[in-house]
């Protein structure tokens, strides 16, 4: 059996009272939720770097271990060349003998120059880690207390907030699915979050421009969906007016 206009509506404004409800928990938790990512990121950021700067460091003690098994085959050659020296036959051999010793001692050196870098830099590097490492632990720090103070809130109202996820998937089942894409898409353009609303004191809920009488008839008799003019809500119904026991007694005297 086909709902009427005026379940329609009645479905529809429950599930917006629930997704209120829902909005005003996560509203509670404010800009926690942002502040935890952004330093887990951050974090995720340093971690990437620090691990850069270990690899770096690897690639040089492995540059410095190569050319210091350079410096060693050098100074075999050397010892080689030098007792190769002692047998010449002629100032030739000795002379390209002489060549090999100086190219090998020029190795040496070049080989010791680089690894005097490379220490240097891994140096640098160790300084680097550190001092990011120094940085990552204080946000760590700051992550670990943020994300208390949101495990708090949240489990201040996580029996609440079950409750109503659960009522919300209820009542999703007795809202037709049209409608449900007006709704979300009128809710994810709204600031506020409503997309569905009352008129109080002959106004819209959501926007609270004048809503005129003979418009606010036809929303009580619920005979088809009326959204609102300026701002395109759902609107549910018409509140009325309860008169303040007050006023009514100053008016009955006023009369008097």
């Amino acid at each position: 059996m086909e709902s009427t206009v005026a379940q329609k509506l009645e479905a529809i404004h429950n599930l917006q009272l629930i997704d209120s409800r829902l909005d005003a928990l996560i509203k509670v938790r404010g800009a926690l939720p942002e502040e935890v990512q952004d330093l887990e990121d951050e974090i995720a950021g340093y971690e990437t770097r620090l691990d850069k700067f270990q690899t770096e460091i690897e690639a040089y003690e492995e540059d410095i271990k190569n050319l210091k098994e350079s410096i060693k085959e050098s100074e075999k050659l050397i010892k080689k060349y030098q007792e190769q020296q002692m047998n010449v036959r002629n100032n030739r051999e000795y002379d390209a003998i002489t060549k090999e010793l100086e190219l090998q001692d020029l190795e040496i050196q070049v080989s010791k120059k680089k690894i005097a870098e490379a220490g240097a830099k891994i140096d640098q590097k160790k300084i680097d880690l550190e001092e990011l490492s120094a940085i990552m632990k204080d946000r760590q720090k700051d992550l670990d207390q943020k994300n208390g103070e949101l495990s708090t809130i949240i489990s201040e109202s996580e029996s609440e907030e079950a409750k109503l996820k659960a009522d919300r998937e209820k009542a999703l089942k007795k809202v037709d699915e049209r409608l449900i894409k007006s709704y979300t898409k009128i809710r994810a353009n709204a600031k506020n979050g409503l997309a569905v609303v009352m008129v109080k004191r002959g106004a819209c809920g959501g926007c609270f421009n004048t809503v005129p009488p003979q418009r606010q008839a036809d929303i009580r008799e619920k005979k088809k969906l009326i959204v609102c003019e300026h701002c395109g809500r759902i609107l549910a119904g018409v509140e009325d007016e309860v008169e303040d026991p007050a006023a009514t007694t100053k008016k009955k005297r006023a009369k008097a």
